[in-house]
């Protein structure tokens, strides 16, 4: 009895584990200009900066393309965090053009990153209902919370797949907190701009 087929198959075991590794190691390394891309994207977008926002987009949408061709099936989760980011940053564009918020289908993303990247833009999206209250925008903010508060409702069933889709429970259990503290501010504006027409009446 010989080694001979041990041998033979370990071999080819050896080179193809050598080829995971080396996709796996390029997929760390290059997957962080996207989640940068995406968070020039964010940032731009907070600015109404729209063209600039779109144009990293568009970047990051041309790498992910690249590098889904080295993500084999058991790569593919490496691709989760950069395409968490483009979901996060494409829903928050979407929303402030007044668009639909695209299908994971639309943005070829897997599904874990699809839920995981809105449950990201709740927080962008207090973000933005708090910028627009600060300048006065009220109607504005009024219609992001909606969006906000809707979002967070529709993910709020997904805490039970907290164990496939990581970190969903903690994201959710986030998002309550935000979704309150936005309703409470909401509501103290409300609260103000309604005294301050009262008082302005008062001096007529």
């Amino acid at each position: 009895m010989t080694l001979k087929n041990v041998k033979s198959s370990l071999d080819k075991i050896s080179k193809s584990l050598a080829n995971t590794q080396d996709d796996r190691e390029f997929l760390l390394k290059n997957t962080r200009e996207i989640v940068i891309l995406c968070s020039r994207a964010i940032i731009s977008i907070h600015k109404g900066d729209l063209k600039t926002a779109k144009k990293n987009l568009l970047g990051v949408d041309l790498l992910l393309t690249k590098y889904r061709k080295k993500a084999t099936s058991n790569l593919r989760r490496y691709l989760i965090t950069s395409e968490q980011e483009y979901v996060e940053a494409a829903c928050l564009l979407a929303v402030v053009e007044n668009k639909e918020i695209p299908s994971n289908e639309k943005l070829k993303v897997m599904e874990e990153s699809y839920v995981l990247g809105l449950l990201d833009c709740v927080g962008e999206l207090k973000r933005m209902v708090f910028d627009k209250i600060r300048i006065g925008e009220t109607e504005k903010a009024l219609k992001i919370f909606e969006i906000m508060e809707n979002l967070y409702l529709n993910l709020y069933p997904f805490s039970m797949y907290d164990k496939v889709v990581k970190e969903a429970r903690r994201k959710i259990d986030v998002n309550r907190i935000l979704v309150d503290d936005v309703r409470g501010a909401i509501t103290e504006e409300k609260r103000r701009s309604e005294l301050i027409k009262a008082l302005n009446k008062l001096q007529k």
